[in-house]
C-alpha cells in the first residue's frame, strides 16, 4: 500500500495541561493562530473563572490569568489578548508588557469576532460587521463596515473570513432546518459596497497564479451540503484583465453513507502548494487543488468534531481542535504526494503541476521525459518552459543550458537560451550557473544595466566567478556581488580599491573575517593618512590584536605623520594599561619634542601613569614646561632647581604644588626661594606660608621670615592667618608686627576682635610702647576689666583726657568702675562729678554706679547727678532705688515717697528698711506684693493683725495655704486675727470666700466651725447665704456630727437633696431621713428606710401612713428583692403597678407561688397586653394543672408564646399541658416528640410525618427502637438514612441494640428510594460483611459503582472477606493491593487469569518480583505464562539473577528465549549456560552469533575444554569474533577444521598470521589448503612468500594460477600509471603555459597607487608571501 500523502501529528492534548473538558469547545475554547491557544475554564461554582494561554511555539508551556471574561482570543503571534464581557465591553492587553492597549463598548451585541490580520480584529454583531485596528492609534473604536442580510437571520456565526487584500469579506453561519443543519453566507465587496446572499457552510480566500500570467489570480473558495448532495466551489474575484481567465469550479464532495448528517465546518487555504482543505463536523478531511478542483485525498482524521481550525504560519497545513482536546496538524508530506497520485494514471497532469508549482519531489521522471521529447521533437520553446518549471529545478543544470547553447538560432526569433534565461527571470532567482552564462553576453553587450537591475530584484545568483567577470566593468556592482556571494577577501579588497577603508573593519567583524590589518594599514597611509588614522583607531578599538601598535606607530612616525600617529596612539591608550607604559612614553616624547602644547594637554587631562616620569620630567624642563616638570620630578635637588623660577611657574599652582611635599622639604624650598631672590620669591613664598601654615606651623615660618629680617614679610604672613589662628604667640607676634609698621588700625582691629591673645602680655607690651595713641590699650584694658589698671596708668601719666574718651565714646557702662577708681586714688569730687555730668546718663548702668559710690560710703555725692537724671525724664528704677534709699537714710517724709511712688524695686527697698523700720518695709512689701517677705517681717515683728488683713486683702488660697500649714508656729495667732479682726470687717464675700476656702484646704474643720458660726449664727449679712449654711452643715457632718442634728432644725436655707445625699455617704441614715421628711420627700424618705436602714417593717408602716402608689411600689420592690413574694405581690396590686413584672414572674415562678403570681398577671393584663404576661399565666395553668383554663385561655385572645410555654411544659413533664401547647399551634415536631413521651407511637409517627423534620424523626425512631416498634421505627428510619449525616448514628442505635436483621431490613428497604445514596449502599454493605457475609460478593456485583470503596474495603477486611476484598481493590483502580491481597490469601482470593490481569496493572515495580516468587512457590507450571504477561514491565536482568539464585533457570527457559532479542548479558549468559548444560550446540551457535552481549573469552575458554568438537567450534569463532585470531587459528588446527581456519586469518588482515597458516599447511603437506589459501588470502600474502614456498617444496603447479593472475594484475597497473603520467604532463604543460601568460601578483601593478603599467613591482609587505593565489581584482586578498 502506497504511503499517504498527508502528514498528520497530533501537537497536543489539552486534558493532560489540565484543561477540563467541559472547557474544551466552540464558546470557551479559541486557536487563531499556530502560536496560541486560549481557553476561559471555571473549576466549580465555588472557584475563580480564569483564562488558560498554552503556547505552542513554547514547548506547550502554560501561562494562567485570573480573568473574568466571556470570551478571550490571542494575537496571531504576540502575547497580546482580547477579551469581551457582557458581550458589548472590549478590551485589548499586551501581556508581555502588562499594558491595556484598547478598551471600547459597543452599542450591540457581538455575537462572533476573530483575529483576521496582525493588526485588526473583526467582530460581528446581530445588524453589523466590524473592523478595528488595535494598534492604529487614531481609531479608537470599531468602524462598521456593512449591514449582515436577511439570510443570516437566527444563524448561528461560526465564522468571519478577510482577503488577504480586505477587499472582500464573507460571514459564515448555520441554522438547524427540516432535520439538517444549513449553512448560511454574505460576500461582501468593499470595493463595490454590495452582498452577496450564499448558500454555504465553509469557505476561504486564496490565489494562485496560472500558467502564462503575469500576477496572481485571487479565487474565492466555498463548500455546502445541501438536502441533494455536497458541492466545492472555486470562483475567481477581481479578475486581472491581462491575466487568463479562470473557469468556475464545482465539484462533488463525498461523504460516507453513513455520515449522512455530516456537513462541512472549517476550509483552509495553503499558499505554499495552492490546496484546499476541507474538514467536516465528523472529522473527515478533503484536500483538493485549487486550480482545478481535483479531489487530492480524502480520510477521517478525528473521531470526534473538529470545532476550530487556522492556518499554520507557514500555510503549509491546518491545525484544528477536536471535542476530545487533541490538537492536530495535517499538511501534504512532499514527499509522497506526488508518487500518490501518480498511482492513478488520470492524475499525471495534477502530480506535473503540483510538482513544478510547488517544487515537490516524485516527478522527475515524468519532466525529465517530457524534457527530452520537447527538445527531439524540436519543440524548444516548450522545452526551455518545462526546464523552468521542474520541481526543484533538477532540471536547471549546466548541461540543460549547453543543450539550449548548441540549438540552432532561428532567423528573426531570440536565441533560445534568452528565451530559457527569460522564462527563469520571471520564474525567480537564477542559480550561480545560470547567472554567470547570462552575465557574459549581457556584460558583452554593454547592458550592465540589465544586471543592476537583476541584481536589485533578487533574481542573480551571486558567486565569485560572477564578481571577477562584473569587476572588469564595475567595481561597486562587483563589491555588491562578492558581499552577496559571501566572500569576505574580495569585498575587502574591493573596498581598499574603493577607498571605503571605513566600511572594511564592520563588514570583516560581520562575516567573521579576519584580513592582514598591518600591511592593509601601511597601504593605506601611503594614500590617505587621515584615513589611516581613522582605520588604525578603528582597528584598535575594536581589538588591539587585529594590528601590531609599535609597527603602526612606526608607519606614522616614518612618514612624519606625529598628529596622526598621536591621535591613534590617545585611542589605543585609553585604557591606561601597565604594559603600555613605553608607548606612552613615546606618545609623550614625540610631542615633548615637536608638540609641547600638546604633551601638556595630556599630561594636564591625566590620561596616563605609566610612563617613564623622570624622562618625561627632563623633556618638560627643557621645553620650558617647568610646571609639568615640578609635577613628574620626584628627587629634591631637581625640585629646587625648578622651584626657585616662580616667574614662570603660575602661582595657583605653586601653591597647591607644596601641598605635595613634605614639610621638610617644603621648608627647605621657602628657605631656597628667599635664599635665591627674595625680592622675586617673597609674595610666593608669603602666599604659600598662609595656605599652610597649620601644616608647616606658624612657628616655624615666623623663624624663616625673621631669619631674613623680614618685617614686612611677617606683617603680611601673619595678617593672613591671624584671623583663623587660636595661637597666642601668632596675635602677639602680628601686634607687634602691626606696630612696628604702624599700622594703629590693625592694631585696634585685633585688640578688639581677637580672642587668641595673652591680654596681660599684650597690656603690659602696649604701656611699654608708650604709644601716642592710648586706645589699644584701652580697649585692651576693657575687654579684659583691667579698669583699676587703666585708670591708674592714665591717672598717673596725666592722660586725663584718655579718661573722658573712655567713659565717653569706648564704654560709658564702665563709669561706675572708673568713678570707683579715681575715689579709691582720692581724686577729687568735683573732677568725678564732672566726669559724671559729661556722661549721658542713660548709657551709665545706674544700679553699679550706686553699688560703686554706696560701698565707699559717699552715697550723698550722687544726689544731684540723680536729681538731675530724674529731672532729664529718666525713668530708670534704679534711679528711683537710690532715691528711696538717700531719702529712708535722712528721714526726708519716706512714708509718703514709699506710697506714691511706683517705680522703684520695693523687694530691694523693703530689704533695705527692714532693720531700719519694719512698718517701711511693710509699705514696700504690701506695694509690691512681697508675699513671703511681708509674712515673714510680720511674723518676726508680731504684726498679725497686718498679716490677716493683707491675706484677706490679697484672695490668694496659695498664700493662704503657706500661713495655714501645720509648720507655721504661728498659725493660730494669725487664725485668732482673722475670725476676731479681719473677716468681721470685711464686707467683701468673694474675700471671706477665699478665706472659708483656705480653712477648708488647710483641713481646719474646728476652727472653720468657728469662722462659720462667727458669720451665719451671728447677725450679719452672709446669715442667710446658703452656700455657707451647706458647708457648715457639711463641715459638722464630717468632724461634728453632734451638732449636725440641732442644725437641721435652725437652719432652713441649706440644699436638702445635697446635705441629704452626703449625710447617706457618710452613714448619717436618720439625719438624711429627717431632712427628707422635713422636705416631703416621701419616696426618698422611704428609699432611706428600704436601702439604708434596711427596715422593710418600718417602709410598710410609712407606706401604709402616707398610702401613696410610688411608695407602695417601692415597698413592694423592697419586698420582692427580700423575697417576701405574695406581700410583694400585695403591695404591687395595691399600688396597681405591674412594670415590673419580669421580674415579679421570675421570682414568683422560682419560688413556686403560682396562685399569688396568677393574681397579679391578671392585674397586670388589665393594663398591659405583653407576650411575657401571657406566657407566664399560660404556664402557671400547666403548672397548677389547670388544663380547662389553660384550653380557655388559648382559645381567647392572647399575646402569649405559646411554643415557648410549651417547649418548658415539656421539658418540666407537663406533657399533658405541652400537648395542648403543641397542639394549638400545629407544631408537629414537637407534638410528636410530645405524643413519643405520653407512649402514642402512632400518633408521633403522623405528627412526624407531618414535621418532616430529621430531628424529630430521629427521635421518634429512637423511641419506637427502644419500644421495639420495628414497623414504625423503620417508617421513620427511611426518612432519616436518606440523610448521609444522620446514617452512621441509625446504624449505630440499631447495633448498639442487637437488631442487626431489622437494621439490614431498614437498608434495603432504603436502597429503592430516590434519595438513596453512597452512604447507605455502603452501610448495607458493612452491615452485610458482618451479620451475612454470604451476602457481600452478590451486593457488591450490583451496587460496586454506588459504594464507598474504600470504607468498604476496610470492612471487608475486618470480615475477612478475602474475594469480596480483591474484587474491590480492583474496581477502585488499587491494583498494587488487588495483586498483594491475591499472593497474601491464595487460598481464597487468587486465580491465576485474574491475577495475570491485575498484575500487568499494578504500578509498585516490586509487586511483579513478589509475584514472581508466589508462583515459584505456588504454581511454578504457570510461571511462564506469568513471565510472558510481565515481560514488558519487569527488569530482565533483576529476573534472572533471581531465578540464578534459587538455582531455578531452567523453568524459565522459554522466557530467556523470548526476551534474549533485548541482547541483555545477564539472559545471554543465563541462556548460554543452559545451552551448553543441554549441549544444545545448534541454539548454542545461533546464540553466539547473534547476541554479542555476553563474556566471550570467559565463554570461549569454557567451550574449548569441551568434549564434543561443535562446541569447541563455537570458542574458536568467539575467539575470531574478538579478534583472537591466534587463538582461534589454533583450536581450529587442533580439530583439523582447516576450512574455519583459513577463514579466521582471511578476516585478520594480518600479512604474518596468513604466512604463519601458509607455512603450516605447506609443512603438514596439505596442499588444497595451500591452495585455498593463496585464493582466500590473494592480497595478504607477499609474493616472495609464496616463490619461496614453492620453489623449496615443489609447488610451482599449485602456485600457477596465482602467478598468472599476479602477473596479469601488475602488467594492467603499470599500463593506468603510464597513461595518467602522460596526462598529468600534458595538463602541466597546459597549465605553465596558462601561468606564463597570466599576470602575477608580484609583477603587476596596484591599481589603487601605481601610474602606468610599466611601475616596478610592489614592495614586499605587498607581495604573495603566503601562498595565496593572487586575486582578480588587482589587489591582494586582505
Amino acid at each position: 500500500m502506497a504511503p499517504l500523502p498527508i502528514k498528520f501529528t497530533e501537537l497536543l492534548q489539552l486534558t493532560q495541561a489540565d484543561i477540563l473538558p467541559a472547557s474544551i469547545g466552540f464558546n470557551s475554547c479559541t486557536l487563531e493562530s499556530d502560536h496560541f491557544i486560549c481557553v476561559r475554564q471555571k473549576a466549580d461554582d465555588s472557584a475563580s473563572p480564569e483564562v488558560i494561554i498554552i503556547r505552542l511555539k513554547d514547548g506547550n508551556s502554560i501561562l494562567r490569568r485570573p480573568i473574568k471574561a466571556d470570551s478571550a482570543i490571542m494575537h496571531w503571534n504576540k502575547e497580546i489578548i482580547a477579551l469581551k464581557a457582557q458581550s458589548r465591553t472590549l478590551q485589548i492587553f499586551d501581556l508581555a508588557q502588562k499594558a491595556k492597549l484598547k478598551a471600547t463598548t459597543m452599542g450591540e451585541d457581538v455575537v462572533f469576532w476573530k483575529w483576521y490580520s496582525e493588526t485588526s480584529l473583526g467582530l460581528v454583531t446581530d445588524t453589523g460587521v466590524y473592523q478595528w485596528n488595535i494598534f492604529d492609534p487614531a481609531q479608537t473604536a470599531p468602524s462598521k463596515i456593512f449591514e449582515r442580510t436577511a439570510n443570516l437571520n437566527a444563524n448561528q456565526i461560526i465564522n468571519y473570513r478577510v482577503s488577504d487584500d480586505e477587499q472582500w469579506m464573507v460571514v459564515i453561519g448555520i441554522s438547524q432546518s427540516q432535520g439538517r443543519v444549513v449553512g448560511a453566507m454574505q460576500l461582501y465587496s468593499k470595493e463595490r459596497g454590495i452582498s452577496q446572499q450564499i448558500e454555504g457552510h465553509a469557505a476561504a480566500f486564496g490565489t494562485l497564479r496560472l500558467e502564462g500570467a503575469s500576477a496572481d489570480t485571487k479565487v474565492f473558495s466555498f463548500a455546502v451540503r445541501t438536502a441533494t448532495g455536497a458541492k466545492l466551489h472555486i470562483v475567481e474575484i477581481d479578475p486581472v484583465p491581462t491575466n487568463p481567465r479562470y473557469a468556475k469550479k464545482a465539484v462533488d464532495v463525498f461523504f460516507p453513507a453513513e455520515a449522512t448528517n455530516d456537513f462541512p465546518v472549517a476550509m483552509q487555504v495553503s499558499k505554499k502548494y495552492s490546496v484546499v482543505y476541507l474538514v467536516t463536523k465528523y472529522g473527515f478531511i478533503h484536500l483538493y487543488d485549487l486550480e482545478s478542483g481535483i479531489c487530492i485525498f480524502m480520510n477521517r482524521i478525528s473521531s470526534e468534531t473538529i470545532f476550530v481550525t487556522t492556518a499554520d504560519q507557514e500555510s503549509s497545513g491546518i491545525i484544528g481542535v477536536n471535542r476530545k482536546g487533541q490538537v492536530l496538524f495535517v499538511s501534504v508530506d512532499e514527499n509522497t504526494i506526488i508518487p500518490y497520485l501518480l498511482q492513478n494514471p488520470e492524475n499525471a497532469q495534477l502530480a506535473y503541476k503540483l510538482a513544478s508549482r510547488a517544487g515537490l519531489p516524485g516527478a522527475n521522471n515524468l519532466y525529465q521525459q517530457q524534457f527530452d521529447q520537447l527538445l527531439q521533437s524540436g519543440q524548444y520553446a516548450e522545452a526551455a518552459k518545462t526546464a523552468a518549471n521542474s520541481p526543484q529545478g533538477f532540471l536547471r543544470t549546466p548541461q540543460t543550458i549547453e543543450r539550449f547553447k548548441s540549438v540552432p538560432q532561428q532567423q528573426g526569433q531570440l536565441s533560445v537560451i534568452l528565451q530559457y534565461f527569460g522564462m527563469l527571470l520571471d520564474k525567480g532567482q537564477l542559480n550561480q550557473h545560470e547567472t554567470l552564462e547570462l552575465a557574459r553576453p549581457v556584460l558583452a553587450q554593454n547592458r550592465k544595466h540589465l544586471l543592476e537591475k537583476w541584481m536589485k530584484e533578487g533574481k542573480l545568483g551571486s558567486s565569485e566567478q560572477l564578481g571577477d567577470l562584473v569587476r572588469l566593468h564595475d567595481l561597486n556592482l562587483a563589491l555588491e556581488i562578492y558581499r552577496d556571494a559571501q566572500v569576505p577577501q574580495k569585498v575587502v579588497a574591493a573596498l581598499a580599491e574603493l577607498g571605503q577603508f571605513d566600511q572594511i573593519l564592520p563588514y570583516a567583524k560581520s562575516v567573521g573575517y579576519t584580513p592582514d590589518f598591518n600591511a592593509l594599514l601601511q597601504h593605506i597611509a601611503r594614500v590617505n593618512p587621515e584615513k589611516a588614522s581613522d582605520f588604525a583607531t578603528s582597528l584598535a578599538r575594536e581589538d588591539s590584536n587585529l594590528i601590531d601598535i609599535d609597527r603602526t606607530v612606526d608607519v606614522f612616525m616614518a612618514q612624519g605623520m606625529v598628529q596622526q600617529a598621536t591621535s591613534f596612539l590617545l585611542d589605543v591608550l585609553s585604557a591606561d594599561r601597565p604594559e603600555q607604559g613605553h608607548l606612552q612614553t613615546k606618545l609623550l616624547e614625540m610631542n615633548l619634542m615637536n608638540a609641547p602644547q600638546v604633551a601638556e594637554a595630556i599630561l594636564g587631562n591625566q590620561m596616563f601613569h605609566h610612563y617613564d616620569r623622570q624622562r618625561i620630567a627632563q623633556l618638560c624642563e627643557q621645553a620650558g614646561l617647568l610646571q609639568k616638570a615640578l609635577e613628574h620630578y620626584d628627587d629634591p635637588a631637581s625640585i629646587k632647581r625648578v622651584i626657585v623660577q616662580t616667574d614662570k611657574i603660575p602661582e595657583d599652582f605653586l601653591v597647591e604644588y607644596f601641598g605635595r611635599l613634605t614639610v621638610d622639604l617644603a621648608m627647605d624650598c621657602l628657605n631656597e626661594m628667599l635664599r635665591v631672590n627674595i625680592r622675586q620669591n617673597l609674595q610666593a613664598v608669603i602666599n604659600i606660608a598662609k595656605k599652610y601654615s597649620e601644616l608647616f606651623g606658624p612657628i616655624r615660618i615666623i623663624e624663616l621670615l625673621e631669619k631674613y629680617r623680614t618685617a614686612e614679610g611677617l606683617y603680611f604672613f601673619l595678617g593672613g592667618i591671624v584671623n583663623i589662628s587660636e595661637d597666642k604667640d601668632v596675635t602677639f607676634k602680628y601686634i607687634e608686627a602691626a606696630t612696628k609698621m604702624g599700622q594703629m588700625q590693625e592694631v585696634e582691629r585685633i585688640c578688639r576682635e581677637s580672642n587668641y591673645y595673652d591680654p596681660e602680655k599684650v597690656k603690659n607690651f602696649l604701656k611699654e610702647a608708650n604709644l601716642t595713641e592710648q586706645l589699644p590699650l584701652i580697649i585692651v584694658c576693657d575687654r579684659f576689666n583691667f579698669i583699676h589698671d587703666l585708670v591708674l596708668y592714665l591717672y598717673k601719666n596725666q592722660h586725663f583726657k584718655s579718661i573722658e574718651v573712655y567713659v565717653q565714646r569706648v564704654n560709658p557702662g564702665r563709669t561706675p568702675a572708673v568713678v570707683g577708681g579715681l575715689l579709691d586714688v582720692d581724686c577729687d569730687e568735683n573732677i568725678i562729678k564732672g566726669l559724671l555730668n559729661s556722661v549721658t546718663p542713660a548709657s551709665i548702668p545706674i544700679d553699679e554706679l550706686v553699688s560703686e559710690v554706696e560701698s565707699r560710703n559717699r552715697l550723698k555725692l550722687l544726689l544731684p547727678f540723680l536729681e538731675a537724671t530724674l529731672a532729664s525724664g529718666n525713668q530708670q528704677q534704679a534711679v528711683y532705688n537710690a532715691l528711696a534709699k538717700i531719702y529712708i537714710d535722712s528721714n526726708n517724709n519716706p512714708e509718703k515717697f514709699l506710697r506714691e511712688n511706683d517705680l522703684y524695686d520695693t523687694l530691694s527697698v523693703g530689704k533695705y528698711c527692714e532693720k531700719r523700720d519694719p512698718s517701711l518695709a511693710c509699705i514696700a512689701y504690701r506695694k509690691g506684693q512681697n508675699d513671703l517677705e511681708l509674712i515673714n517681717i510680720t511674723n518676726e515683728n508680731s504684726m498679725f493683725k497686718a498679716q490677716a488683713r493683707y491675706l484677706l486683702e490679697r484672695e490668694d488660697l496659695e498664700i493662704w495655704e503657706y500661713v495655714l500649714s501645720p509648720n507655721n508656729i504661728h498659725r493660730r495667732s494669725l487664725v485668732d486675727q482673722v475670725i476676731s479682726t479681719a473677716v468681721p470687717e470685711s464686707q467683701d464675700p468673694e474675700k471671706v470666700s477665699v478665706a472659708v476656702k483656705a480653712f477648708i484646704g488647710a483641713d481646719m474643720p474646728t476652727e472653720l466651725i468657728e469662722l462659720l458660726e462667727k458669720i451665719i449664727l451671728e447677725p450679719s449679712s452672709f446669715s442667710d447665704n446658703a452656700t455657707l449654711q451647706n458647708l457648715l452643715m457639711l463641715t459638722a457632718a464630717k468632724s461634728d456630727r453632734g451638732r449636725l442634728m440641732g442644725y437641721i432644725q435652725q437652719l432652713s436655707a441649706y440644699s436638702p437633696e445635697d446635705i441629704a445625699q452626703q449625710c447617706i455617704e457618710l452613714g448619717m441614715y436618720e439625719e438624711a431621713f429627717e431632712i427628707y421628711k422635713k422636705d416631703n420627700n416621701h419616696l426618698a424618705a422611704t428609699g432611706v428606710l428600704v436601702d439604708h436602714i434596711v427596715s422593710i417593717d418600718r417602709a410598710h408602716e410609712y407606706a401604709d401612713r402616707m398610702d401613696t402608689p410610688e411608695v407602695w411600689s417601692r415597698v413592694a420592690k423592697a419586698q420582692l428583692d427580700g423575697l417576701r413574694v405574695t406581700d410583694s405581690i400585695e403591695s404591687y396590686i395595691r399600688a396597681q403597678d405591674p412594670s415590673n413584672f419580669h421580674e415579679v414572674i421570675e421570682i414568683a415562678t422560682h419560688a413556686g407561688k403560682d396562685e399569688d403570681l396568677i393574681k397579679f398577671l391578671r392585674m397586670a393584663r388589665k393594663t398591659l397586653r405583653e407576650p411575657a404576661v401571657d406566657t407566664a399565666l399560660g404556664f402557671c395553668f400547666a403548672r397548677t394543672n389547670q388544663l380547662n383554663e389553660l384550653e380557655d385561655f388559648l382559645r381567647s385572645t392572647n399575646v402569649a408564646d405559646v411554643e415557648v410555654s410549651g417547649d418548658k411544659a415539656y421539658e418540666e413533664g407537663y406533657h399533658e399541658a405541652a400537648k395542648i401547647f403543641f397542639t394549638s399551634i400545629s407544631n408537629w415536631a414537637k407534638l410528636a416528640t410530645t405524643l413519643v413521651h405520653l407512649q402514642d407511637y402512632q400518633g408521633a409517627v403522623e405528627c412526624a410525618r407531618k414535621a418532616n423534620s430529621v430531628k424529630v424523626w430521629k427521635q421518634v425512631n429512637e423511641a419506637c427502637v427502644a419500644k421495639k416498634e420495628f414497623r414504625l421505627a423503620q417508617i421513620c428510619g427511611l426518612s432519616l438514612i436518606v440523610h448521609a449525616e444522620e446514617l452512621t448514628d441509625l446504624v449505630k442505635q440499631y447495633e448498639r441494640n442487637g437488631y442487626f436483621d431489622e437494621l439490614i431490613a431498614l437498608l434495603e428497604a432504603g436502597l429503592g428510594l430516590e434519595r438513596a445514596h453512597m452512604g447507605m449502599f455502603t452501610e448495607l454493605g458493612i452491615a452485610l460483611s458482618k451479620y451475612h457475609p454470604e451476602r457481600v460478593m452478590e451486593h457488591l456485583r450490583i451496587f460496586w459503582g454506588r459504594i464507598n470503596i474504600p470504607k468498604m474495603i476496610k470492612a471487608c477486611e475486618e470480615a475477612h472477606l478475602w474475594p469480596e476484598l480483591v474484587f474491590l481493590y480492583a474496581h477502585y483502580d488499587e491494583w498494587d493491593n488487588a495483586a498483594l491481597a491475591m499472593m497474601e490469601r491464595a487460598s481464597d482470593a487468587w486465580e491465576h487469569h485474574s491475577f495475570k490481569d491485575t498484575i500487568v496493572k499494578v504500578a509498585n515495580l516490586e509487586i511483579y518480583y513478589r509475584a514472581l516468587n508466589f508462583y515459584l512457590q505456588e504454581q511454578p507450571s504457570l510461571l511462564t505464562d506469568l513471565l510472558q504477561a510481565l515481560t514488558p514491565r519487569i527488569d530482565v536482568n533483576r529476573v534472572v539473577r533471581m531465578f540464578e539464585k534459587s538455582d531455578n533457570i531452567p523453568l524459565i527457559k522459554p522466557f530467556l528465549l523470548n526476551v534474549q532479542s533485548q541482547n541483555k548479558r545477564a539472559v545471554n549468559n543465563a541462556i548460554n549456560d543452559l545451552l551448553i548444560e543441554e549441549e544444545d550446540y545448534k541454539t548454542l551457535r545461533d546464540s553466539v552469533e547473534n547476541y554479542d552481549n555476553y563474556d566471550a573469552v570467559d565463554l570461549a575458554q569454557r567451550l574449548e575444554k569441551h568434549d564434543l568438537v561443535f562446541f569447541r567450534q563455537i570458542a574458536a569463532n568467539i575467539y575470531r569474533k574478538n579478534k583472537r585470531w591466534d587463538k582461534s587459528i589454533a583450536l581450529s588446527k587442533q580439530d583439523k577444521l582447516f576450512r574455519d581456519a583459513i577463514e579466521t586469518a582471511a578476516m585478520s588482515g594480518k600479512a604474518d598470521i596468513v604466512e604463519e597458516l601458509l607455512r603450516y599447511f605447506v609443512d603438514i603437506g596439505s596442499r588444497e589448503c595451500y591452495v585455498a589459501m593463496l585464493y582466500t588470502c590473494y592480497d595478504l600474502i607477499p609474493l616472495y612468500v609464496v616463490m619461496e614456498l614453492s620453489w623449496r617444496h615443489g609447488l610451482t603447479d599449485f602456485t600457477m594460477p596465482f602467478m598468472v593472475n599476479y602477473m596479469s594484475e601488475q602488467a594492467s597497473t603499470i599500463a593506468t600509471l603510464k597513461k595518467d603520467n602522460e596526462e598529468r604532463k600534458v595538463r602541466e604543460a597546459s597549465q605553465n603555459k596558462e601561468e606564463e601568460n597570466a599576470p602575477i601578483l608580484g609583477g603587476s601593478r596596484l591599481m589603487l597607487t601605481q601610474g602606468p603599467a610599466g611601475g616596478a613591482q610592489s614592495p614586499s609587505p605587498y607581495a604573495q608571501t603566503n601562498g595565496v593565489v593572487s586575486q582578480m581584482t588587482g589587489y591582494r586578498g586582505f
